[in-house]
């Protein structure tokens, strides 16, 4: 059984900083992608950001400079650290693994259950 367990979110004025963490759990061997992603009441979930197992990132326009992702493949957790929040940014957010593999088992595509992040004064 593997899963992707989120923390960090919460209420958040404009301008300030959270820190989210996905940790993925079970006999794990590898990820290749992890991600984030985020959606919004009335919108599509969309890419927030993502890094691979090596290191490369890539970042939604709207948050370059503003937010970073991290990981640590031997705790097969990824970070993302957001600042300079806005109230555009508010939605939930989710955790994505890419080919994680176990023994036996190649997940192609693996969700957390999602986080809350509220920007508001």
């Amino acid at each position: 059984q593997v899963r992707l367990v989120e923390s960090g979110g919460g209420l958040v004025q404009p301008g300030g900083s959270l820190r989210l963490s996905c940790a993925a759990s079970g006999r794990i061997f590898s990820i290749d992608a992890m991600g984030w992603y985020r959606q919004a009441p009335g919108n599509e979930r969309e890419l927030v950001a993502s890094i691979t197992s090596g290191g490369t990132t890539n970042y939604a326009d709207s948050v370059k400079g503003r937010f970073t992702i991290s990981r640590d493949n031997a705790k097969n957790t990824v970070y993302l650290q957001m600042n300079g929040l806005k109230p555009e940014d508010t939605a939930v957010y989710y955790c994505h693994a890419d080919r994680l593999r176990t023994a036996t088992t190649i997940y192609r595509s693996s969700w957390g259950q999602g986080t809350q992040v509220t920007v508001s004064s």
